[in-house]
Formats: structure tokens, sequence, C-alpha cells
């Protein structure tokens, strides 16, 4: 009996695809998530072995014969992680990839005042060091309240 002909990579890829996963929630992404059914790393995005591991999404972005340069992520539009499905998938910069998430990053850079209601706007908002935004008139309030309490003609009266 002649030796069985091992699986091949695509084979072994495709085989590891439900393609009648879940409609995504997301407007304007159309058609059902094709769900990787195979490993998943600790943050939920499939794992493929090609002579080392690579991720399923980033994988099925190439085998669709979509360019993806080495700085670029591919970004889930459906926002399924286990979503395999090309037209799922879009090369971004890292930047667009992290503000189109729900993560905390994100949902500060969506905001658009303080958290007293004061607008992020181009005279009340101050750039820190590290390009978080800081509000100037919430900072003014806290300065002008450690001054009266700190200031020794203040404390005895």
């Amino acid at each position: 009996m002649p030796p069985r002909p091992r699986p091949t990579a695509a084979w072994r890829y495709w085989s590891r695809v439900a393609f009648d996963g879940p409609l995504p929630l997301v407007r304007g992404v159309l058609g059902h998530c094709h769900e990787w059914t195979g490993a998943t790393n600790e943050k939920g995005y499939g794992t493929f072995w090609l002579g080392r591991t690579v991720k399923a999404h980033r994988h099925a972005y190439r085998l669709a014969g979509l360019p993806l340069p080495a700085d670029l992520d591919v970004d889930h539009r459906c926002r399924n992680r286990a979503c395999v499905r090309p037209s799922h998938l879009r090369a971004v910069t890292h930047r667009v990839n992290l503000l189109a998430s729900t993560n905390h990053v994100a949902l500060r850079a969506a905001q658009t005042a303080c958290h007293r209601g004061h607008p992020f706007d181009a005279e009340n908002t101050i750039r820190a060091k590290n390009g978080t935004r800081k509000c100037r008139a919430c900072k003014n309030t806290a300065a002008r309240a450690a001054y009266r309490t700190t200031t020794p003609e203040r404390q005895a009266a």
C-alpha cells in the first residue's frame, strides 16, 4: 500500500474555516463571517502553522492575493477576531486599527469634551508630553484651588 499523501497547507488551512459564521453587526460589512475553528492565541485571534506560527486572518489576506506590507495591520471590519473572510479584512496602519476598535484609546480619542463638559478645542486643549489631551479650564481651576489652600496669608485668615 503506497503511503498516504500529506495534506497541503491550503487544505489544512481551509479545513479549519467555518463558512457559515455569524452575520456582522457592523453597518456596511456584508456576508457571513468565515470563522476560524483551529487554534487561537490568548487574544482570540486564529493561529496557523506554516513552518512558524502565523495569524490566520493575515494568512487569509495573503491567500486572497491582497498586498500586505509588513508595517500594516490587518483590521477586522466585522469586529470578529475569529473571522478570516477577506472581504471583512483591510490593511491599515496600527493607529487606524486602534482607533477603529472599542478599547480605551479609541474611546478617549473620540471624546469631544472633558468629563466636566468643557470642549476639547484649540483654545481649551493642552497637549501633554505623552500626546494626551488635558482640559485647560479644569487645570486652571485645580491650580487656583491648590494656590488658595497653600499660601500662608490664606491660611492665617
